[in-house]
């Protein structure tokens, strides 16, 4: 196993921020850690780096306990931190040269790096001249100076714009071919694009920890976009059959939430039918992860 978590706890006074929770996750596994905001996923990153101590449980990563053996952890794993520490004073090239110089890693791998990352026109520059995207390269780039086997990545593609996100995905994703990477974020499309697994948090526990696609193909809930030819009242629409919720997205738009193994546009068609109405539009809108994860999460 590349990283594996049993029964961890961790508290911050009387607030518990990870609750008996565990997992393992093997090499060349790209997984998805999720979470809204205070649900624990900074709190493990930093115990999965040895940055700080569970109360409870064991880890390890790379097969090395992270407890008992610190500096091999550290050797093995990349960590790109959700605030980039950077020493905004040096150039690029030699903020990665004295880096390298700590990891004992060859001047060419530096040169690799910044290819992998993108910073090739941007690596003559202070760090404090770039831009937040261009930090978060730098970061990403210092995470793989030592070619380490698992990545752990807290929010990797924070203020990257749209091009940017696509690049750093594809790296991201080379990189997964032959290694792990753990990352945490909320973009949930980033998740989509990147991903083979996920890992839920709420609350400081685990709940749910599948296969993407399993995990978005298990929901039985139908998001349906229909369009009247006229404006109808909330209570009328309500009496569909296996409807869970209802919006009036626009005018004459309602989108339609149903619980059913069926397909439920012949359904509505039906309803409209049997009351004078006649559809305009009926469509059925794919469930993605960020309606699933709200789900799970609400």
């Amino acid at each position: 196993m590349s990283i594996e978590v049993k029964n961890i706890s961790k508290s911050y006074g009387t607030q518990k921020a990870l609750d008996n929770i565990s997992f393992a996750v093997n090499k060349g596994e790209i997984v998805g850690f999720l979470g809204p905001n205070g649900a624990g996923k900074s709190t493990l990153m930093k115990i999965l780096t040895t940055y700080i101590a569970a109360d409870e449980g064991d880890a390890s990563v790379n097969g090395f306990d992270v407890n008992s053996q610190t500096k091999s952890v550290q050797q093995s794993i990349g960590y790109l931190p959700e605030h980039n520490p950077l020493y905004l004073d040096l150039y690029v090239r030699e903020y990665l040269a004295f880096n390298a110089d700590v990891y004992k890693v060859t001047k060419s791998r530096i040169e690799e790096v910044i290819q992998l990352t993108g910073l090739t026109s941007e690596s003559h520059k202070k760090i404090g001249e770039l831009s937040k995207g261009f930090r978060q390269r730098v970061g990403l780039a210092n995470a793989l100076l030592h070619n380490p086997d698992v990545l752990i990545l807290d929010e990797p593609t924070t203020g990257l714009d749209p091009n940017q996100l696509v690049e750093i995905r594809n790296v991201i994703k080379n990189v997964g071919k032959d290694k792990t990477v753990f990352l945490s974020t909320h973009i949930m499309q980033e998740v989509e694009a990147i991903c083979n697994r996920v890992i839920i948090i709420d609350k400081g526990k685990i709940v749910a920890d599948k296969k993407l696609d399993t995990l978005i193909s298990e929901d039985k809930e139908q998001i349906i976009e229909v369009e009247f030819d006229k404006k109808i009242e909330e209570e009328f629409i309500s009496k569909i059959e296996n409807l869970v919720s209802y919006k009036n997205t626009h005018d004459m738009i309602w989108e339609l939430t149903f619980k059913a193994d069926k397909d439920m546009r012949p359904v509505v068609f039906d309803f409209a039918n049997a009351n004078g109405l006649k559809t305009l539009q009926l469509n059925q809108k794919n469930k993605n992860l960020e309606a699933v994860f709200r789900e799970i999460t609400k």
